[in-house]
């Protein structure tokens, strides 16, 4: 029988192999893996640098969302002109006294008038909502300019509280003065140390200078806030001025009953100046200690 008879010619077998050899399928089957090469220790780095980079920008939480404009000031405005007769209608709001009393000597500012000290940070959601009641009740003693809002971090209990900032703030006052800082930022970077006149005063207070710390003239002093953050959760600026603003809501029975107990602290040391607040029915319910 001949070659050809029992299969395949031998020339055909070899063109046939030599064809396979050329196919692009052959020379793919051929062609070194990617993956051999440097390739996925590149693309481990590039990942591992990515996660590191979203994990820090996640954490810090963005710029603190804002309201612009005219909104923003009606906030401002608002919160710093709070009617008499819901400070008198709130009474203590049912809150303790969140102030303990000292038996320092009234420390009193360069002008001589007893000084408040406000030690704080943008990014405490418990300096959050403390602010709204200290800024409250100095406003019935004085006048605020620069006032800016923002809110607590992202990443803290109570995220992104709404707030106000003392970082451009300025005030004035004929009955007592104002020390008031932001020592962070509300992604926790630094901005401005204490005082020392600041710091002294929380060494002796409070050695673990906790905040929010707040001394009125070192004679009464509250570490903390004195409300629970919760009642300001899921609200915006303008809904939170205009609760406070409503006696019968939970949110103005916590910022102004503690507003109120802070208007009390101030008033034992401008000597029950001014009178109008001072002489207020709430004020003198809760000046006694």
């Amino acid at each position: 029988m001949s070659r050809a008879s029992r299969g395949v010619p031998a020339a055909t077998r070899r063109d046939r192999r030599s064809a396979e050899r050329a196919s692009p399928r052959a020379r793919h089957r051929e062609r070194p893996s990617i993956w051999r090469g440097p390739l996925p220790y590149v693309a481990a780095i590039v990942l591992i640098v990515g996660a590191i980079v979203w994990s820090v920008l996640s954490s810090r939480g963005g710029p603190a969302p804002t309201l612009t404009g005219a909104a923003s000031a009606a906030v401002v405005a608002s919160v710093t002109s709070i009617p008499a007769d819901v400070y008198d209608t709130v009474g203590s709001g049912g809150l303790a006294d969140p102030l303990r009393a000292t038996t320092f000597e009234m420390l009193r500012g360069p002008s001589g008038l007893p000084l408040v000290i406000y030690v704080g940070a943008e990014y405490c959601p418990f300096c959050a909502s403390e602010k709204w009641s200290v800024i409250a009740a100095l406003s019935r003693f004085g006048t605020f300019q620069g006032l800016e809002l923002s809110t607590s971090s992202s990443t803290d209990a109570f995220p992104d509280t709404p707030t106000l900032t003392f970082r451009t703030a300025s005030y004035q006052s004929t009955f007592i003065e104002l020390s008031a800082i932001e020592t962070a930022d509300r992604q926790g970077r630094p901005m401005a140390n204490t005082t020392p006149v600041q710091q002294a005063a929380m060494d002796r207070s409070d050695p673990q200078s906790s905040i929010p710390f707040v001394s009125i003239a070192e004679r009464h002093v509250a570490v903390g806030s004195g409300y629970r953050p919760d009642v300001l959760v899921g609200k915006t600026w303008t809904q939170i001025a205009e609760a406070m603003r409503d006696p019968s809501t939970p949110l103005a029975r916590g910022v102004i009953g503690n507003a109120n107990w802070i208007t009390a602290a101030i008033c034992e040391q401008t000597g029950g100046q001014p009178a109008s607040v001072c002489a207020s029915p709430a004020v003198r319910s809760l000046a006694v200690r």
